[in-house]
């Protein structure tokens, strides 16, 4: 075997349709642009129009083809009419990036908010965004990698997928909910229309984004709260992620070069899953 004009073709996906949901976060936004620079056409869903346009600027103003469109991912019409627009750009999805979610300050306990006066409203809202947005969204764009036999999801999990984390009860069961359900469908997929579908997801270690800034970061200071503090203690890298931490991984699983991965949760997150706290 020729290795050498292999490696070449490992990491391709060029002239791909890929489509990024929750594509104008801080974390969304940077695998919506390496994704364009490796080539694809980029479509960047988001709640709202203006950000979700502003990154599609970026990735033109580089040279790369992107759409911007409006959506909210628990919306299953939305997500249809969203799709068609898609498929009459560029033509079929080939890569999803299961991105958007988030959690709620209402969902969060603290010394003020106990576990018994969450607000069921924002529980709800947690599992809708995070799991059922998933799901729905595998629905939709997933539909036409059946039909085709063919393409890639990648579900963005989290630390909460691989070891519930305190104060936040909903995100944690919601996003070990979309690791559960990563394996369900990279089986179902594989079993019942192609082994050329794969289905895998990231679980990001701790990044500081706009949903978990509050918990992070004291909002005077901008100094690590001690919730901060005991995080980068158990990270043996001894930082918080940086968006393009994940890059690496997501191309790994968008192209090829997984061809024979499916069903995965990897952990982008500086050793915290593997560290024992002694």
């Amino acid at each position: 075997m020729n290795y050498e004009s292999q490696l070449q073709s490992f990491f391709t996906i060029k002239g791909q349709t890929a489509v990024v949901t929750g594509g104008s976060g801080g974390l969304g936004s940077a695998m919506a642009y390496a994704l364009a620079q490796a080539g694809a056409n980029v479509a960047i869903i988001g709640r709202n129009a203006d950000s979700a346009q502003k990154v599609v600027q970026v990735i033109q103003a580089q040279g790369g083809s992107a759409l911007a469109l409006a959506c909210d991912v628990v919306d299953r019409n939305a997500l249809e009419q969203a799709l068609e627009h898609i498929t009459q750009a560029f033509g079929p999805v080939d890569i999803l990036v299961n991105g958007a979610g988030g959690n709620q300050p209402a969902a969060t306990t603290s010394p003020e908010l106990s576990f018994f006066q969450l607000d069921n409203e924002a529980i709800d809202r947690v599992f809708d965004l995070n799991f059922s947005g998933t799901v729905k969204c595998c629905q939709v764009f997933g539909r036409g990698m059946a039909e085709r036999k063919q393409g890639c999801i990648i579900n963005i999990a989290s630390m909460n997928s691989l070891r519930p984390l305190t104060r936040i009860p909903a995100y944690s069961a919601a996003k070990a909910a979309v690791t559960n359900f990563t394996q369900w469908l990279a089986v179902h997929m594989a079993q019942e229309y192609s082994a050329d579908i794969r289905v895998n997801a990231i679980a990001p270690g701790f990044f500081l984004t706009d949903q978990n800034r509050f918990l992070l970061t004291d909002k005077q200071t901008g100094e690590y709260t001690a919730r901060g503090q005991t995080i980068l203690a158990h990270t043996p890298m001894q930082r918080m992620g940086e968006p393009e931490d994940l890059i690496g991984t997501l191309l790994w699983l968008a192209s090829p070069a997984s061809r024979f991965v499916t069903g995965i949760v990897v952990p982008v997150d500086g050793g915290f899953s593997a560290f024992s706290g002694v």
